[in-house]
């Protein structure tokens, strides 16, 4: 099966049920299944050739969708780009990615096209949705693609510890692996109705999707602004299945329950971070019989490892066991397999694994590499970048990250894409990015900064920079003031030295 066609399995399965609901609108799977097929129909009059990539820059709606699955179906690439990313971020994206085709809306486009550069010279055809979304649908053809399963199907961008995002390309396969893993565990069947709660760029978001489609359910989407508009969906649409990052989590549960959640929330899941205790009570609290499903994945490898439900009370700390379809190992310092109880570093090999960085064979052959010889494994493994430990019973601790990503709100930034903005505004000599422990956050990033003329420019004029240059959740809780950075021996400012110094700034974490 290919990405494309996980909407034809949803339409076997319940063709009058509703497949997409935003609002008071929705698709059933028949209207859903034509809308994909033609828009996959119009990629092609358009021009799009196999495996060039077609960027969606918009909220989530139901053209947002129609335009992932019909460029999969259509033999091209589809590339989410995150709507609270700001032009100079999206245009990286376009710009690394090669776009060949940009659907947006017409506010986003003129921000683009604002930004110094515009648009990359890659970009042949844009789709904007308010005014020609009907005028694209109008030109289409017969024509099919023919994508193989290994075939690239999209690419997710995701940051790394250095630098701006990176493109991980994933395939046919390794997409509807991941559903077909996710929607066996989880259950899901064509009764479900799935809340899309999280950006279709993540591959945490993206899988809400892709198995409500594979199991014949319902994927009702929401771009909410409160925490409040959840809660009302939650109740309006009898939603049954609810995923949400930690952050997410802690401010839906600081808000009253109506009793109709309860009734009908059949599964909750977590990713992108440990989900607190006092989390996990609040929810058992407010629908005792709802199934918690606790999960660790990296873009990578889409999803790792999950815990199963009847476990969450006896081992809350722990990120489980490995996902069907997957295999982890915990690799010591040695490249050896790690006792029980001794840290080593998480190796996911399998059909899941992704297929690379775009662009970036350096960063690829780094992180996607073989376990070594005694494993006795040759399927494609990737190198987390995560310390765990795994008990006598083979259940996974996760302990730190070997790198210096921040992990804040569910997502992964770069450090160093924040350093990069910070030495950008005015008078700023020195600067560095830190992740500090948060108690909802899972970490804050706070920007330290040296000045090249301390009367010239304040930390409010250095934070007000940032604000109009990144997304909400990449700019700094604080920017701090130091007449000088600490150096470690090498001479760089000395990262880990301050992170510990300044680790207890925002109280103890949950």
């Amino acid at each position: 099966m290919l990405f494309g066609d996980l909407i034809e399995r949803g339409l076997t399965l319940n063709p009058l049920g509703e497949a997409l609901r935003l609002g008071p609108e929705s698709l059933t799977y028949v209207a859903a299944a034509r809308e994909i097929r033609r828009a996959s129909g119009a990629f092609l009059a358009h021009g799009l050739r196999a495996g060039e990539r077609v960027a969606v820059y918009l909220p989530k709606s139901f053209e947002t969708v129609i335009s992932l699955f019909a460029a999969a179906r259509a033999g091209g690439v589809f590339v989410p780009v995150n709507p609270v990313l700001k032009a100079r971020q999206v245009n990286h994206i376009l710009s690394d990615s090669g776009a060949a085709i940009l659907v947006t809306s017409a506010d986003r486009l003129a921000a683009l096209r604002a930004d110094a550069g515009g648009l990359p010279e890659t970009i042949r055809h844009v789709v904007t949705v308010e005014t020609g979304w009907d005028a694209f649908l109008a030109k289409t053809s017969d024509a099919i693609g023919h994508p193989a399963p290994d075939d690239l199907a999209a690419l997710l961008y995701t940051s790394g510890s250095t630098g701006l995002p990176k493109g991980v390309m994933l395939s046919h396969r390794n997409l509807v692996t991941g559903a077909r893993s996710v929607a066996s565990y989880l259950g899901n069947h064509a009764e479900d109705r799935i809340l899309c709660a999280l950006p279709l760029s993540f591959d945490y978001g993206l899988s809400q999707v892709s198995t409500a489609f594979l199991s014949g359910a319902t994927a009702v989407l929401i771009n909410h602004l409160f925490p409040q508009d959840i809660i009302n969906v939650l109740v309006r649409e009898r939603i049954t299945g609810l995923a949400c990052v930690p952050p997410l989590w802690l401010q839906v549960l600081g808000l009253d329950w109506p009793p109709e959640i309860a009734a009908t929330l059949r599964y909750v899941t977590n990713s992108g971070g440990r989900m607190p205790r006092h989390a996990i009570d609040a929810i058992r609290a407010r629908a005792p019989s709802t199934r918690i499903y606790l999960m660790y994945g990296l873009t990578e490898a889409f999803r790792s490892t999950y815990l199963d439900p009847d476990q969450v009370d006896t081992r809350p700390d722990s990120i489980g066991m490995a996902i069907p379809y997957a295999r982890i190992d915990v690799v010591d310092a040695h490249g050896r397999p790690a006792a029980p109880g001794e840290p080593g570093e998480l190796v996911h090999s399998g059909p899941l694994v992704a297929q690379g960085y775009w662009n970036d064979p350096e960063r690829t052959s780094r992180r996607f590499r073989p376990l070594p010889e005694t494993f006795g494994v040759t399927a494609p493994a990737v190198w987390s970048g995560d310390t765990v430990i795994r008990d006598e019973e083979g259940y996974l601790y996760f302990v730190e990250r070997q790198d210096n990503m921040i992990k804040t709100s569910g997502y992964r930034v770069s450090p160093t894409e924040i350093e990069d903005v910070l030495f950008e505004a005015e008078g700023v000599a020195e600067a560095i990015a830190l992740g500090l422990p948060h108690p909802s956050l899972g970490q804050a990033i706070v920007g330290l900064i040296t000045l090249r003329d301390e009367d010239a420019v304040s930390a409010d004029d250095v934070l007000a920079y940032c604000r109009a240059q990144l997304p909400s959740y990449m700019v700094p809780k604080a920017i701090i003031l130091r007449e000088a950075l600490p150096r470690n021996p090498n001479g760089k400012i000395d990262r880990v030295g301050l992170t510990a110094e300044m680790a207890g700034m925002f109280g103890r974490t949950p």
